[in-house]
């Protein structure tokens, strides 16, 4: 017996926390009032069935006044007729008619009582109904901005479903992302090593050897080449050297005092000291070097 009593307030316990679950407050005051309306309305029936029957009264006890005076009124005729037996009679009817009314007359007034009572419950319903939607409208109300701000709070905060889903995502992305450049730089470190087969190069070591060879050859000749031109000394240009000369011939043409100017050579003749071929030659600007080749600079 207990372990069944057990089983059952488990049930029970569940069964309450799925029903908590699903219920929603809005709803359940909406079927509150709804019931309270249903209520009311049978009040209002019931108020409605009780004057009935009060006006039913009314019209029975005036159909037997009518009934009353009709038999009066025939004992009177019976009387001048010298036709007591049928007065009697008359009046015998008459008195339990009388006895009717009064019947009528007690449940007329219970009926009035109890139309009163209903009343009276119908407004104090009446009143309770109109309170209690105000105050479900109210309660309403406050449940759905409580609900709405907890939504803007879990989303805000990463709490609710779908933030969280979509910072897992992110976090799956970057442990990925991770992944994949670590396992790229051990490759190119297996590459590097020669642990690894470049597969898109040349598959032969030994050609691999002597390219690695040839290219530090030709950095140590790039190298030698460089150092020669530092150690070698600094020559003039054939271009000033020629202007320089041109300025000391010039100098040594002015005539001082008491010297006698020479005639000067004829216009077609070579000035002293002019530049010659090569000099304008080597004085002309090279065309500009090859910017693709490293040669062509080294020998510049």
């Amino acid at each position: 017996m207990g372990v069944m009593k057990r089983l059952t307030n488990i049930v029970q316990a569940k069964a309450n926390k799925v029903l908590d679950k699903a219920e929603d407050p809005r709803e359940t005051l909406d079927l509150s009032y709804e019931k309270q309306i249903e209520q009311l309305q049978q009040v209002k029936r019931g108020l409605a069935d009780v004057a009935t029957a009060k006006k039913r009264i009314e019209l029975q006890a005036q159909q037997l006044q009518q009934a009353a005076a009709k038999l009066q009124d025939q004992a009177r005729q019976a009387l001048t007729q010298n036709r007591e037996d049928l007065a009697t009679q008359a009046l015998t009817r008459r008195a339990g008619i009388a006895t009717q009314l009064e019947g009528l007359k007690t449940q007329h007034e219970q009926l009035a009582q109890q139309q009163e009572r209903l009343e009276a419950t119908t407004q104090q319903l009446q009143a309770r109904v109109e309170a209690f939607r105000t105050q479900k409208e109210t309660l309403k109300a406050s449940y759905t901005a409580a609900q709405a701000q907890t939504k803007i709070g879990e989303a805000v905060s990463g709490i609710s479903e779908s933030m969280s889903d979509t910072g897992l995502a992110m976090q799956r992305a970057q442990d990925k992302i991770a992944q994949m450049q670590a396992r790229a730089g051990a490759v190119d470190e297996l590459l590097a090593s020669g642990t690894l087969t470049d597969m898109s190069g040349s598959s032969d070591p030994l050609q691999a050897e002597l390219d690695k060879g040839a290219a530090s050859g030709q950095v140590e000749l790039q190298l030698a080449q460089l150092k020669s031109e530092l150690n070698a000394p600094a020559v003039a240009p054939s271009g000033e050297l020629g202007a320089a000369k041109t300025d000391a011939a010039e100098a040594s043409e002015e005539p001082v005092d008491g010297e006698v100017v020479p005639e000067q050579p004829h216009a077609g003749a070579p000035a002293t000291g002019a530049p010659t071929a090569a000099a304008l030659t080597a004085a002309t600007p090279t065309a500009p070097a090859d910017p693709f080749s490293l040669d062509a600079g080294s020998a510049s």
